[in-house]
């Protein structure tokens, strides 16, 4: 079994990911940048090491400062956690040359399926359903007008790389097209590297829904089952749960399972990933992207299935054959995950870094906290405002709801703005209570 793994990312995955190698007797390595030398993380592994300045690029962006730090501290794998460099094809590469066990997937899978296109492509050939749209790169202004003008607005203009709502505009109107496009371009570069984008037919008022998927060397490949990531704001996620109360048969939700595992095994994918769709308001649904890595609201899937993801994880890297197939996999129960984020939603939420005064988590039957933050941390600017996941699971969705409330309100962050106020907002409102909500909730309906 793998002996020692350095985790090559920060903050509460860090945390987590060391939390099962702990109970898998595996040694952690801790990487960290100058504004995380005091981070949980960093006195949570069994080694530390600081790999620069705090701007990304030149820390948890450095490919061969973490591997000089994995050789160094003799890890023998790499888990890349999410964001960061989890879907960099050239960092897995750089650890499979150096005989280091990258904790994800191939770096033909992370190319074949982080370029969207080249995904669509895949979908089409493994028979699952795509949004009507390119099958190409747009290359200029004249194309895009073309291309929408024949497909109809509204459409939704894409980046070809990345994900987390970068890179994205809707339009709605033809003159909004070029403004859209640039906009699209421009934040693509800056956040990829690669200003390339495509063109969607958008779809309205839709449901998001991703299949959690595990696959391993010996050809089993499974799924476990919904997550409903609907309640977004400006296409990040804000609030998870599972099951998805917009599946209403069981057919839906095998038709779906299969569809998102049929897609995996024609890609040849192993270890963790995500099939993402979206389902329009009649039942129909359409392949999104997939994301090689595991996601942020990947615990809601673990407090159902009583599968830690982790684990599996560094098992099938490792080469070891699931010990799961699809029959065994049997979720009990209703989850939901609400993150909390150093943000001010009275201010538009903007990110609000600074100092934790005092700390206090919700502690009770079902009640999981994923966190790196303690009285006196110092919330840093430099990196994503999420600084705790808050999950609970209930016998049904009324009772996940009202443990969910109870957690929030016992919830204190002191010192700094949060979102646990946001989400007993989003709790509370009549149409998430009846699970009639879609992606334009927090806008349309909640007026953010």
């Amino acid at each position: 079994m793998i002996k020692k793994v350095l985790v090559a990312n920060r903050g509460e995955i860090a945390v987590r990911v060391m939390r099962s190698c702990r109970e898998m007797g595996i040694l952690t390595v801790a990487v960290f940048s100058d504004a995380d030398r005091k981070s949980m993380h960093v006195r949570y592994a069994d080694e530390a090491y600081h790999i620069g300045p705090s701007p990304s690029v030149q820390s948890y962006l450095n490919i061969e400062k973490i591997i000089e730090v994995a050789k160094k501290s003799g890890a023998d794998a790499i888990h890349p956690g999410y964001g960061f460099l989890s879907e960099n094809e050239r960092f897995a590469q750089r650890c499979q040359d150096e005989g280091i066990i990258f904790i994800g997937p191939s770096p033909y899978a992370i190319s074949a399926m982080g370029d969207k296109i080249t995904a669509r492509k895949h979908m089409l050939k493994a028979g699952v359903p795509v949004v009507p749209g390119t099958e190409d790169k747009v290359t200029s202004d004249e194309e895009a007008i073309k291309i929408i003008q024949d497909i109809g607005v509204p459409v939704m203009i894409k980046a070809s790389a990345g994900g987390g709502g970068k890179g994205m505009r809707l339009v709605r109107r033809e003159d909004e097209i070029i403004p859209a496009l640039r906009a699209a371009r421009s934040e693509a570069a800056t956040a990829f590297g690669d200003d390339a984008v495509y063109i969607e037919k958008y779809i309205d008022s839709p449901h998001h829904i991703e299949f959690q998927i595990l696959a391993d060397r010996h050809g089993h490949t499974i799924h476990l089952f919904e997550r409903e990531c609907s309640v977004q704001r400006r296409h990040q996620k804000v609030i998870e749960e599972t099951p998805s109360p917009a599946i209403t048969s069981e057919k839906q939700r095998r038709k779906m399972g299969e569809a998102a595992v049929r897609l995996m095994k024609a890609a040849g994918y192993i270890n963790a990933g995500t099939v993402e769709f979206i389902m329009d308001p009649v039942g129909n649904f359409y392949f999104i992207e997939v994301n090689k890595r595991i996601q942020v609201e990947h615990p809601i899937t673990e407090m159902v299935t009583g599968i830690d993801i982790v684990e599996e994880q560094l098992r099938i890297a490792y080469g070891e054959p699931m010990r799961y197939r699809q029959k065994d996999v049997k979720p009990k129960g209703w989850a939901m995950e609400c993150r909390i984020n150093a943000e001010n939603p009275d201010r538009g939420f903007m990110p609000a870094p600074g100092r934790i005064t005092f700390y206090y988590p919700p502690s009770a039957k079902d009640v999981r906290v994923d966190s790196h933050i303690y009285t006196g941390y110092e919330v840093p600017p430099d990196y994503d405002s999420l600084i705790a996941k808050l999950i609970v699971k209930g016998e049904d969705r009324q009772e996940c709801i009202r443990r969910m409330r109870q957690a929030l309100s016992e919830f204190i962050v002191e010192g700094i703005p949060t979102t646990t106020d946001f989400c007993q907002e989003v709790l509370g409102h009549v149409a998430f209570v009846r699970g009639t909500y879609n992606t334009s909730f927090v806008e349309d309906i909640l007026g953010y």
